[in-house]
């Protein structure tokens, strides 16, 4: 039997399989070479990017939960600059698909951080309006769809015409309205969901878990309110979705792909073991091997409920 074609597509984006790393999981894509080649993955999306170095949260930053993982990371980064000129030639030159993910405190940040990536080789960005452990932007950005419209329209005539993915935020009444106002504005596709915001507590210190205070919830835990996220926006946009939150196996990742995402993205599972990204992969393929099936299209969005 012929091999099973598992190409995506986002936009005029065409990826050689669904199977991305999640930011800020995979550091700035050759960390974890040895064990994950990016070069093998559809894509690698580089950890969360500011016009300035961030000096993130202070310590401690993850604590284990029943279910999942907590994290403050407060979104420490070296900056796009030292990212542009150091981090970016070797991953390229890895040969990787590079997506960046951006992050600002207003529509301007966002518009010239794609300014200075326009003219580089990366080939996406993400664009992050929905990360819940900064004390501006963020979340608050993320939940108002006039607020996704202008950042993303910042990002589209500021970015060169590269495609941008914007990253949603989970917390919202309506989804699909968010989700519609990154479509109308640009937006070559939307990834879903980011972490859910949360508290962990040390009982006997009188004190939360974390050093930034409260966190963002990821893992096993909060799949079931992404998978109900991404099929609710992929019922109602034309551009494509891509999926993360908690997925851990194969078996996850056809479940998104099933509620109708393009694409998937992987994060949790990879801290847990740095080559969990592939061995999703070759998973989506043995599981269209033994199905029979010539690619991934033959089951995406053929949930019904």
């Amino acid at each position: 039997m012929k091999e099973p074609d598992l190409t995506a597509r986002l936009g005029p984006l065409t990826l050689k399989n669904p199977v991305l790393t999640a930011s800020g999981t995979f550091g700035y894509g050759l960390e974890l070479k040895d064990f994950c080649p990016p070069a093998a993955l559809g894509a690698v999306i580089v950890k969360g990017l500011s016009l300035s170095p961030w000096p993130g949260n202070p310590g401690p930053r993850m604590f284990e939960v029943p279910g999942g993982l907590m994290n403050s990371i407060g979104l420490e980064n070296m900056g796009v600059e030292a990212f542009v000129t150091r981090a970016l030639p070797p991953l390229l030159a890895a040969g990787a698909t590079v997506g960046v993910n951006i992050l600002g405190r207003s529509p301007e940040e966002y518009g010239r951080l794609a300014a200075r990536l326009a003219g580089t080789e990366a080939h996406f960005l993400e664009v992050n309006v929905s990360c819940p452990n900064v004390a501006k932007g963020g979340a608050a950005f993320g939940g108002d769809p006039r607020a996704v419209d202008e950042i993303s329209r910042a990002v589209r005539e500021m970015g060169g015409g590269k495609p941008f993915l914007v990253k949603l935020t989970p917390l919202v009444s309506d989804i699909a309205a968010v989700a519609a106002a990154a479509e109308g504005a640009g937006a070559a596709a939307v990834s879903l969901i980011n972490t859910l915001p949360g508290l962990a507590v040390d009982l006997a210190r009188r004190r939360p878990r974390l050093g930034g205070g409260l966190g963002g919830l990821s893992g096993p835990a909060v799949k079931p309110l992404a998978l109900r996220q991404v099929w609710l926006c992929a019922q109602a946009l034309k551009i494509p979705v891509v999926g993360l939150g908690g997925i851990m196996t194969a078996e996850d990742a056809l479940e998104f792909i099933l509620a109708g995402a393009e694409a998937v993205e992987v994060g949790t599972a990879t801290l847990i073991d740095p080559r969990a990204p592939l061995t999703i992969l070759e998973g989506l393929k043995d599981w269209l091997r033994r199905e029979g099936l010539p690619n991934l299209g033959q089951i995406r969005g053929a949930l019904r409920i």
